[in-house]
């Protein structure tokens, strides 16, 4: 069984896209129709740059389903291949997730590119710049995460925000409590404390006006029927039903990205292929999560190419 997964933020870099929009007008098509929903030359900056601009979160987010998208429908056009035919399940890390369902039909190029511009701003307004931090934990598994933000939250949020694989978990909330837990580290048998280079603490319940935004955003503009059955952020469990897919779309700007649990999840439904579109974050992952299986990331024409001689 195959699943096919799509990376989150933190895997857009400046000429993203480029090369694969020069060698296929169906990677054209992609970042043309996102421009025009967007109203903005978002296909400029990810080839141009600059750097900070793209690093916004607002057009980052965008930007990383537009590549992975533009992926998709080069290897479906010109690699004859079909997901709905090729893949049993679909996944995304945080972002990823509109990425997933988009590829999944549920929704369209244009309306999720729209709802990521807003859950990009919306996000960055929840909390004012500088109040948030996030740091990623490297050698701690999810119960020495949770022990440590428990010690370091100190009655202010600090909260596991990514449970990324068995050996990495980020942790979200107020940058003082986020510092402490960097400090910490070793009173937890945890490696190290890395402070992230983000603008805002996603994934904590200090998101929460963002969420109430995409609440709004999504009853507007609803899912809708899915080609291929997700396995959702935080549940790490299948669904299928539009409704759902609303609800926990909702909640996944507060909850915690289950990442590690998802892998385990469609490895225990009989997924031995894994196959990252736009990316090479979620492959080492995925990896280090479960050892019996094939995983391919796939971002160049050479990479579209090879996958739709193997599938």
């Amino acid at each position: 069984m195959r699943a096919f997964v799509f990376p989150g933020q933190g895997s857009q870099k400046v000429g993203m896209g480029a090369d694969l929009a020069a060698a296929s007008p169906a990677a054209r098509a992609v970042f043309e129709e996102v421009d025009d929903a967007l109203g903005q030359k978002l296909s400029a900056m990810m080839r141009e740059g600059p750097e900070d601009a793209l690093t916004l979160t607002e057009n980052a987010q965008p930007a990383i389903m537009a590549n992975a998208i533009a992926v998709l429908r080069v290897l479906e056009q010109e690699g004859g291949i079909t997901l709905a035919e090729k893949a049993d399940f679909v996944a995304g890390h945080s972002l990823g997730e509109y990425t997933a369902l988009c590829a999944a039909g549920a929704f369209s190029l244009a309306d999720t590119a729209r709802l990521l511009k807003l859950r990009g701003q919306a996000m960055q307004a929840a909390v004012p710049v500088g109040l948030g931090a996030m740091c990623a934990l490297l050698g701690a598994d999810l119960a020495k995460a949770q022990a440590l933000a428990e010690a370091a939250a100190e009655g202010e949020v600090c909260t596991v925000a990514n449970d990324n694989d068995p050996g990495q978990v980020v942790l979200s909330g107020h940058r003082a409590a986020i510092e402490r837990a960097i400090a910490m580290v070793k009173d937890f048998e945890i490696k190290r404390g890395v402070l992230l280079p983000v603008s805002a603490p996603f994934h904590c319940p200090l998101m929460q006006p963002a969420a109430d935004a995409m609440a709004q955003a999504l009853t507007q503009t609803p899912p809708g029927v899915l080609q291929v059955p997700l396995y959702a952020n935080v549940t790490a469990a299948v669904v299928t039903d539009p409704a759902d897919v609303q609800r926990l779309l909702t909640q996944q700007v507060t909850g915690r990205v289950r990442w590690r649990e998802s892998v385990m999840a469609m490895h225990a439904a009989g997924v031995d292929r894994f196959v990252e579109l736009g990316g090479k974050v979620l492959g080492p992952m995925i990896g280090r999560c479960v050892t019996d299986v094939t995983v391919s990331s796939v971002v160049t024409m050479d990479d579209i190419v090879a996958l739709a001689k193997e599938l």
